[in-house]
């Protein structure tokens, strides 16, 4: 089996993080860089030996890409990943998978009636943090599961970002830009959500701009900015989750109780850190976790190998869709004041063999 050819279309700042990765991964090759601006996109392909880049027709029209690499932003994931797809490419996109249940409906159906997969960020999940913690509660380790507690506080990214504009707009916001990260981890625990009950609010219509060159300039908030929902799960379980922009004490938690002990997990936006099990009030014991620490494009290795292999992708569409579910059923629910059921569901894929390393081959020769 050879490489598998792949194609970025976004060339922007979060395009550096996924070529640091993807062009040190056996399996893949990375053959193309598109963007709008021509001029960006022949500078990253310089800048990590590429060897071609320009517009994105040009990229489609490459026989030898299977693979797009959709880095574009939230609002044309979609529109982007059709056109892929009827060139007949598989797509990895960042997240959010897409804005709206219908237009991500639509994606999957384009991309089953063709044959083709449209995995989606975020690939945390495969990161040694998560698949340890996985493992560590599929292995008994606290007993039944039975809850979680989720927190993801912060004051908002609008003093360190220079454009944060989209941030507090549509397809954004805590739920929609954070939310992810957490949601898939409690998908991959517990399993797909059947029912959510939800609060938002929103503190302030506008919010200023604290860093770069438009410092000082105010812009419009049209999303909320605290989110706090109870989740249920089909298995059973529960999990309480804050997602928050207002809060002027930063932190994250993400913890998963059990009968015999409570598991707290590294934050889902990452790819490793330890993983600290409680059993008693003073019975307290830190794991370090095993597994792949490779950072953003993970997933588009993992994704090559299971086209390869002819078997489900772990960050599979049909999972991103039910997150994408989950969240739009949140804020129907935060409107409505009533719960709101999820009408998607998802098959949760194996756990990754704890010594996979998408660094090491496993289909190229």
């Amino acid at each position: 089996m050879s490489r598998v050819g792949v194609g970025v279309i976004g060339a922007g700042v979060i395009s550096t993080q996924y070529l640091e990765n993807l062009t040190t991964f056996p399996d893949l090759d990375v053959r193309f860089i598109a963007d709008l601006d021509t001029e960006r996109a022949a500078a990253q392909a310089q800048k990590f030996g590429i060897a071609a880049s320009g517009t994105v027709d040009e990229l489609l029209a490459d026989d030898d890409i299977e693979i797009v690499v959709n880095l574009t932003i939230p609002a044309v994931h979609v529109d982007v990943a059709l056109q892929a797809i009827a060139a007949g490419k598989h797509v990895w996109s960042e997240k959010p998978f897409a804005l709206d249940r219908e237009s991500g409906r639509m994606l999957l159906d384009a991309a089953h009636a063709a044959g083709k997969r449209v995995a989606t960020a975020p690939d945390t999940i495969l990161g040694a943090g998560i698949q340890s913690a996985r493992r560590m509660i599929e292995s008994g380790e606290i007993g039944a599961p039975l809850t979680a507690l989720t927190l993801m506080q912060s004051p908002g990214p609008e003093s360190w970002h220079p454009n944060p504009d989209f941030l507090f707009q549509e397809g954004a916001g805590p739920l929609f830009d954070i939310g992810p990260y957490y949601l898939t981890t409690l998908v991959q625990l517990f399993g797909p959500v059947k029912r959510v009950t939800a609060t938002a609010s929103k503190s302030r219509a506008t919010r200023i701009i604290g860093s770069g060159p438009r410092a000082g300039e105010s812009f419009d908030v049209t999303v909320p900015t605290h989110v706090a929902a109870m989740y249920e799960f089909e298995s059973g379980q529960t999990a309480q989750s804050i997602f928050s922009f207002d809060s002027k004490l930063g932190r994250t938690q993400f913890e998963v109780a059990g009968v015999d002990g409570t598991l707290v997990v590294p934050d889902p936006n990452t790819f490793e850190g330890d993983l600290i099990v409680h059993r008693g009030t003073d019975e307290v014991e830190t794991v370090a976790s095993s597994g792949a620490t490779t950072s953003r494009g993970t997933g588009v290795a993992e994704l090559a190998q299971a086209i390869r292999e002819n078997r489900p992708e772990r960050a599979s569409g049909e999972q991103a869709f039910h997150v994408l579910d989950i969240m739009v059923s949140t804020i129907e629910a935060a409107e409505s004041g009533v719960p709101v059921s999820v009408e998607s569901t998802v098959e949760v894929q194996p756990a990754l063999p704890e010594g996979w390393d998408p660094r090491q081959a496993v289909i190229s020769r």
